[in-house]
């Protein structure tokens, strides 16, 4: 797996795609309050199951980020978290309904029914959300002495996304989108951040192959 390169471009792009990260993370758990409403209602037993799907989602995704980080990490290990969790957002836009519906006629208690449901919807796309801090940690330090430094800057950005996120989409988002919309719109974020670290992060190793084959051209030529 090729290493990252420690430029200032690389690590604004860490910084903007776990910022984009928590954003997205609170856009989707505020989301799924709508999405769960018509079948469990509202109540503070729905949202206590969507929160501690989240947090129990997240506590694995950063458990699991963090042990695959100390794996040599590298860009297209980062990228693909993003792209992972894109995917699995894709059921709740295209099934939600299909596995309401199932589970609310299989389990009377609302309750259970509405942590089952999160379970099924949420679990496996933000525990893949999840991971991505520890990484971008790992990615962003480049020597222990820094490493409290880069690591409160990586949650400082992260958490400042997810209070964003909770504003932009409680206050407006959902006035002004249907849900679908708006879970379609978190799909393209996280594979434009995808895109955007293979695009910016890649290896410095082949950069200096081909400045070396551009060196030894004329010593070939001659």
């Amino acid at each position: 797996m090729a290493p990252i390169k420690h430029t200032p471009v690389t690590r604004l792009v860490i910084l903007c795609v776990a910022f984009i990260n928590g954003f997205a993370i609170m856009s989707i758990e505020l989301l799924g309050g709508r999405v769960l409403a018509p079948y469990f209602g509202s109540s503070v037993h729905v949202w206590g199951s969507i929160i501690a799907v989240f947090m129990l989602s997240l506590s694995l995704g950063y458990l699991w980020g963090g042990r695959l980080s100390l794996r040599r990490p590298g860009p297209r290990v980062f990228a693909s978290f993003f792209v992972l969790a894109a995917a699995l957002c894709l059921p709740i836009i295209f099934f939600a309904d299909a596995v309401m519906s199932s589970i609310f006629v299989a389990v009377e208690d609302p309750r259970y029914g509405s942590l089952l449901t999160a379970m099924l919807l949420y679990f496996l796309p933000i525990c893949a959300m999840g991971m991505v801090s520890p990484y971008s940690v790992r990615l962003l330090v480049s020597s222990q002495e820094h490493s409290g430094g880069v690591a409160g800057m990586l949650y400082f950005v992260s958490t400042l996304g997810s209070a964003l996120g909770t504003l932009g989409t409680s206050f407006y988002f959902v006035l002004w989108f249907n849900i679908n919309t708006v879970m379609w719109g978190c799909v393209a974020a996280l594979l434009l951040c995808a895109s955007a670290v293979m695009w910016t992060c890649r290896s410095p190793s082949r950069t200096t192959a081909d400045a070396g084959n551009t060196a030894t051209t004329p010593e070939v030529a001659r």
